[in-house]
């Protein structure tokens, strides 16, 4: 069977991945880079229960067990470790509680341990699993996909690659926020694209395997800073979101003005050891979101051969993993077992007018 898989994020990774384990003949099509939107500008949190008694919650909890399976599984290393992940506020003096590096924050609640809450490097996890789907005989093509081939009967047969044909039996379109581009040519309910800001910073070996999910205030009002020291002496701190317009090209996402030193200013306060560290990246990255808040995966309505997945938000490398599973498992079989993805079904939203969208 031969896929063409649209996009080389992680959920794309994943799925591409998981095709190759089924013995499918995979293309990856990718007209940036692999990881070069969200999934690799994103901070790599795990969690195993965070999402239960959502639509998600299996989604999340089989994706969980998974990571730690292709951590032990892949030839790669991509920074899997397990964590201590708390809660806390900015505070007049501090600190205060079992955080031992920070400034003035308080520390209010563990809201998980190493039983519970992971991290990942989100673009070496999402390199990986493509250089391991190559070495299974998958192949990755760098270009632009403008459109479907389709049958008498409306059957995918392929698409068109920067003018090119590309011979398929089945497509899925895993293109993150842009995935909205293809509601041009199949009826696909609408995506949207939230913008989040992040630093890097280069810490050395001075912070611990500990997350923090904090909550600040200051002159341009509230923010929730969220910071992930990883085990490659790189700590990854993330927050400002804005609904600013989706660029066409992902190469031409930029920051809101003002967005990285206002992070920065945040963290200098928040954190004597960031304060003191140079910063080695500044990213800003659309995540896909949908109108109810959740992903859209499976079959493409009236479409035979195309599917979708994408809208994950802020967990797409959490449930990469299992996302790739299912949908590997839906184009090889027609049905899923490990997860029910009738949720997810793109046919529960409307499909979007191409009249109407909203990328500029």
């Amino acid at each position: 069977m031969r896929v063409t898989v649209c996009g080389a994020g992680a959920i794309g990774a994943a799925t591409a991945w998981f095709l190759t384990e089924r013995g499918a003949d995979v293309t990856l099509v990718e007209r940036a880079g692999v990881a070069a939107a969200a999934s690799g500008k994103s901070g790599g949190f795990l969690a195993l229960d965070w999402c239960d008694g959502q639509p998600v919650e299996a989604l999340a909890r089989r994706s969980f067990a998974l990571h730690e399976h292709l951590a032990g599984t892949l030839d790669a290393d991509w920074g899997y470790r397990r964590m201590t992940t708390y809660a806390g506020t900015e505070a007049k003096r501090g600190p205060a509680g079992p955080v031992d590096w920070v400034g003035p924050v308080a520390i209010t609640q563990t809201l998980g341990g190493p039983r519970t809450t992971a991290q990942v490097h989100p673009a070496r996890f999402t390199q990986a699993l493509v250089d391991a789907a190559l070495a299974r005989g998958a192949a990755l093509r760098v270009g632009t996909v403008e459109g479907l081939e389709q049958a008498a009967d409306g059957a995918v047969t392929g698409v068109r690659v920067d003018g090119a044909m590309q011979a398929a039996d089945a497509v899925v379109v895993a293109m993150g926020p842009w995935s909205i581009l293809a509601a041009r040519w199949l009826p696909l309910p609408a995506v949207y694209g939230i913008k989040g800001h992040s630093l890097v910073y280069q810490t050395g070996d001075r912070l611990p395997a500990e997350a923090l999910f904090l909550e600040c205030r200051d002159d341009a009002g509230s923010a929730t800073p969220e910071v992930f020291p990883r085990n490659d002496g790189t700590t990854y701190v993330c927050a400002l979101s804005s609904q600013s317009p989706l660029p066409l090209d992902p190469a031409a996402v930029g920051p809101d003005a003002g967005a990285f030193s206002r992070l920065e200013a945040m963290c200098g306060r928040l954190s004597p050891v960031l304060a003191a560290s140079p910063i080695v990246a500044r990213g800003a990255c659309y995540r896909p979101v949908t109108a109810d808040g959740w992903p859209v995966m499976g079959a493409v309505p009236g479409v035979p051969g195309a599917y979708v997945a994408t809208g994950h938000g802020v967990w797409g490398i959490l449930n990469a993993p299992a996302s790739g599973e299912a949908m590997a498992e839906l184009i090889a079989t027609g049905a899923t077992g490990k997860v029910d993805l009738a949720a997810f079904d793109p046919a529960r939203l409307p499909a979007l007018d191409p009249a109407h969208l909203a990328v500029r």
